[in-house]
């Protein structure tokens, strides 16, 4: 279990108001490490903030917006003041904008690949800079199923996503000669804010769990083990690759009639 103990790392963790973000962090906290969160404003990690504390964690919480450089190189910057180093990037900060591709507007597609896809590099880039310097990092990127499944109604986020399972292979060799991984995590169908009007339609919830092998959408905690993984040194050699944690979904399994 050692190879999993994540006690000495500090873990910054973006998009930790709600949502995903949140689970990441408490999966990483309860491995050991210390917890720096963000949000687009500071105040809105204080209630977070105080659980991971009572995990026994030091925490740091600050503003930090993917879509403006600045707001990126100021956050990276007060989290090493506050901790010395960044040893964990988990890139999560996301959002999406469902519509049919004829009703994509310009700012509609710059919103979500900006946020996802521009947002993550520049954070990455930020933080790797120190995880260079002292010759260790882990940088996981969230992506999703759409990394390697295109789905009607999700052109930017599609896009954004498949660029961040591209982006993740360039920066694993840009980076891997300075003791740097960078990995992929991507989620299948979760139940988040962004994706919430869906599963209040039983028959949607229906037939997808019908074609997921496992027959169900994932539990936030089915994501746990994963991104202690990716952060930990039981991940020493796997980088630039993407891990989905789906049920299967990305099979392209259907119900089979024999």
């Amino acid at each position: 279990m050692q190879l999993f103990d994540l006690t000495g790392k500090t873990a910054l963790i973006t998009g930790t108001s709600r949502g995903l973000g949140q689970y990441f962090a408490r999966a990483l906290a309860r491995a050991g490490a210390d917890i720096a969160m963000t949000s687009r404003t500071r105040e809105s990690c204080d209630a977070f903030r105080k659980e991971i504390e009572a995990l026994g964690r030091r925490t740091f919480a600050t503003a930090l917006d993917v879509r403006d450089h600045a707001s990126i190189q100021n956050a990276v910057a007060e989290v090493e003041s506050a901790f010395g180093k960044i040893d964990i990037l988990v890139n999560n900060a996301g959002c999406n904008v469902r519509k049919p591709a004829l009703e994509v507007t310009w700012e509609d597609w710059n919103l979500v690949v900006d946020t996802n896809l521009r947002g993550s590099f520049f954070t990455a880039q930020a933080a790797a800079r120190g995880m260079i310097a002292r010759g260790y990092g882990r940088i996981i990127n969230i992506g999703s199923v759409t990394c390697v499944a295109g789905y009607a109604g999700l052109a930017p986020y599609g896009a954004s996503r498949g660029g961040i399972k591209q982006l993740t292979m360039s920066l694993a060799d840009d980076w891997g000669k300075h003791g740097v991984t960078v990995n992929c995590l991507a989620p299948g169908w979760f139940k988040t804010n962004q994706n919430k009007v869906l599963y209040d339609n039983e028959d949607w919830v229906k037939y997808l769990c019908d074609r997921i092998p496992l027959k169900r959408p994932g539990s936030p905690d089915d994501l746990d083990a994963a991104v202690v993984f990716l952060a930990s040194e039981g991940s020493r050699y796997v980088t630039g690759q993407t891990l989905l944690v789906d049920g299967g979904i990305s099979t392209g399994a259907t119900k089979a009639t024999l």
